[in-house]
């Protein structure tokens, strides 16, 4: 019977953290938009404490990762938690290690009083649309998610 564990990542685990964040960009056809790097990933998620992340082993190897923050609802006046990646090596898919992720952070979130939990899916990737449909996740067709970057950002910054 297969053993299935999530932890908190710590400090050690950057590199693990990393190969993960890869591998779902390869995933999603996204692999030139990685700029993470190491040093990165220590200060904005073990210094900075940014994010938190959700290591999942099956079996005593370490097969998946979350990376989620808290938001906060203006309307319901409380925090809640965005998840912005899940990911599980494709080898492991289908074993309950993505369940195992979400369940975690629904329980984190529980503890924590928050009010929800939210996350983005790419239009076309259907497999995760049907898992998350099979957890009761119901998708905010009336939302568009806008976004500034970098130089976005500096030239609205500097007016």
């Amino acid at each position: 019977m297969s053993n299935i564990i999530c932890r908190p990542a710590t400090e050690k685990d950057i590199s693990l953290i990393l190969h993960f964040i890869k591998g779902l960009a390869d995933y999603e056809n996204m692999s030139d938009d990685v700029v993470a790097t190491e040093e990165l990933l220590r200060e904005w998620l073990f210094e900075k404490k940014t994010a938190e992340v959700l290591i999942a082993s099956l079996d005593e190897k370490e097969v998946g990762f979350a990376l989620f923050f808290h938001n906060f609802s203006t309307f319901l006046g409380r925090a809640g938690i965005y998840i912005e990646d899940v990911f599980v090596d494709p080898e492991y898919r289908g074993k309950g290690c993505g369940k195992a992720l979400f369940r975690e952070i629904a329980r984190i979130a529980m503890q924590r009083g928050c009010g929800r939990m939210e996350w983005s899916c790419l239009d076309w990737n259907q497999p995760s649309i049907d898992f998350y449909l099979s957890m009761n996740a119901r998708p905010m067709s009336e939302w568009t998610v806008y976004r500034l970057t970098q130089d976005e950002i500096r030239a609205l910054a500097e007016g």
